[in-house]
């Protein structure tokens, strides 16, 4: 019923000119229109990469707080904006590396991962009034019994007895300790599984909470993915008596050939362009959640259907009823002749529809020639549209001391490498364009600033991210803080093609462009030649990117890319 928006994947959708963002907006959010969501499930950014990018922490350093950063406050603020009796749930996949004081580890110090957490439940109602109902633990990674208990105790110590915390996010084990542990027990209001396949396990039903599948789909969403969604929708409580089901994700907005492409609800992967698809998974949703609410009970009847397929019941408890059968099977029959591979739903209520907005525009590749200074006083978000971060993340940052030229810039912003979730890579990039480029000249002002080892890279044929990011390849030129410069074929900087002395150095702006054509590569320094017939013959075709050395300070600006 509801649906998460975790993992970098709603990046591309604040770009959107209305009226197209409203559109998909409404698509998801908005009661008896689409999808009509009964809860969002965002990430609580960590600055690490978490599937399809990294989402910016509120607090970057132990002594920072912004709680202005990234797009899940606009996109909760949207959601209740159409529905304001929406659930809103926080789940973080990575935290900053001061959480870990130095370990890839979140638990050491509980206190601290409690206070962090707590002050983004907080910094919700300060800065945006919206009002956290579920917290998580860590997504898909251990959990802690001693954490869950400090940050049970935390909660209630501010009064926010009403927050309900959902562990684990993984598997059921959690629940083996529940049961042993009473102090355990009440601290959780929800068990939460991934993936669960429809099934529960012994100890999650002794502890007599609600059960969750808390994340789950993650299906390409064409018309079989439809099936499998449905399929789950009513399974997961017919075999696994759980109560919930969030898909992930809520909206394939990121670049289509990062990893877990199009696994959304519905695709709006094109702010360019305007172009969005409301996919068939957006109509299997609204089969429920037109025709039920939160706080709506199942009623206990097998749902298994003779031929196989499943059928779920529930009520208001105030004489509304819905009945939701799936047949995603190849025969079966009910005392209503139910046709192979459909969802019905039967109901009491009069409010549902299938809304539908004129066809938004025809899909557009990326802008073979883009733009970008930066120069944008009041920015309505803090990253620069298109760029994707897959480690780091690169902020709009006002430059004070600037004499003028270079006053508004994009800067890395990330120092510390995060309690990660998965690999991220040693270098921060953030990639930007279209993924099927060849031949490209790409062009930007950079800005070393950390003194003797800094550096930086433009970059073009890049050919992977999200989840995969440390075995990225592409053409990388990089330029150091000790005056030299290399070529390589990898973001780890091993492949090097080419090396040299440039003359670049710390806190200076400098032009670099790299052009390729073909199999082969060029770079210039300042608009002179400073390397050239570089042979590249892998990989053939990617992105744009730029980043840095490592997890240091570093500015970007005026970039350009032309690409065919």
């Amino acid at each position: 019923m509801p649906s998460s928006s975790g993992a970098a994947t709603s990046r591309l959708l604040v770009n959107y000119q209305e009226p197209y963002r409203s559109q998909i907006l409404d698509y998801l959010f908005k009661p008896n229109f689409g999808a009509s969501l009964h809860i969002l499930k965002v990430e609580i950014g960590g600055d690490g990469q978490s599937t399809d990018g990294t989402e910016p922490s509120h607090m970057h350093y132990e002594n920072d707080e912004n709680y202005f950063r990234g797009y899940e406050w606009w996109l909760m603020k949207e959601a209740k904006r159409r529905n304001p009796k929406i659930k809103l749930i926080g789940l973080p996949w990575t935290f900053p590396g001061w959480i870990g004081k130095g370990e890839n580890w979140p638990y050491d110090y509980p206190d601290v991962t409690a206070y962090y957490i707590v002050s983004w439940i907080l910094g919700a109602k300060q800065y945006h009034d919206l009002d956290i109902d579920y917290i998580g633990i860590w997504n898909e990674r251990a959990f802690s019994s001693k954490y869950i208990k400090v940050l049970r105790h935390s909660l209630d110590r501010l009064g926010l007895r009403n927050i309900g915390i959902i562990a684990a996010d993984g598997d059921w084990n959690v629940s083996k300790e529940m049961i042993v542990d009473p102090y355990l027990n009440d601290a959780i209001e929800v068990v939460g599984a991934h993936y669960p396949g429809t099934k529960t396990v012994k100890n999650a039903l002794l502890t007599e909470k609600k059960l969750w599948s808390s994340e789950d789909y993650s299906t390409f969403n064409d018309e079989v993915g439809a099936g499998c969604w449905a399929r789950i929708l009513n399974q997961n409580y017919v075999n696994g008596n759980m109560t919930s089901t969030i898909a992930w994700n809520l909206v394939a907005s990121y670049y289509e050939e990062l990893p877990f492409g199009r696994c959304g609800l519905m695709t709006a992967q094109e702010p360019w362009s305007g172009h969005y698809k409301v996919e068939a998974p957006i109509w299997i949703t609204a089969h429920t959640t037109q025709f039920t609410q939160p706080g709506w009970s199942y009623l206990k009847v097998d749902g298994h259907l003779e031929g196989g397929g499943s059928f779920v019941a529930l009520t208001d408890g105030l004489g509304n009823l819905t009945i939701i059968i799936e047949t995603m099977v190849w025969r079966g029959r009910f005392s209503i002749d139910l046709d192979v591979d459909e969802v019905y739903t039967l109901t009491t209520l009069k409010t549902g529809q299938k809304c539908v907005y004129e066809e938004p525009p025809p899909p557009q590749p990326f802008p073979s020639n883009y733009k970008d200074d930066f120069n944008i006083r009041n920015p309505p978000f803090s990253e620069a549209p298109n760029f994707a971060d897959q480690t780091g993340v690169f902020e709009y940052f006002v430059n004070a001391s600037d004499p003028g030229d270079h006053v508004f810039t994009l800067r890395q912003v990330v120092v510390q490498r995060p309690v990660t979730w998965v690999s991220d890579a040693d270098q921060t990039i953030s990639i930007i364009g279209n993924f099927r480029w060849v031949n490209m000249t790409v062009t930007c002002d950079i800005y070393i600033e950390k003194q003797r080892d800094g550096g930086v890279f433009i970059a073009g044929r890049v050919d992977n991210g999200g989840i995969y990011v440390r075995r990225t390849k592409g053409v990388f030129f990089w330029v150091f803080a000790d005056g030299t410069y290399r070529v390589t074929r990898d973001l780890a900087g091993e492949e090097i093609l080419m090396k040299g002395l440039s003359g670049v150095r710390d806190n200076a702006w400098h032009t670099l462009t790299l052009n390729i054509q073909g199999n082969s590569a060029s770079g210039l320094l300042n608009g002179y030649p400073l390397w050239e017939n570089v042979t590249v013959s892998k990989p053939r075709n990617g992105w744009a990117a730029l980043g840095t050395r490592s997890f240091e300070f570093a500015q970007f600006d005026n970039f350009h890319v032309e690409a065919s």
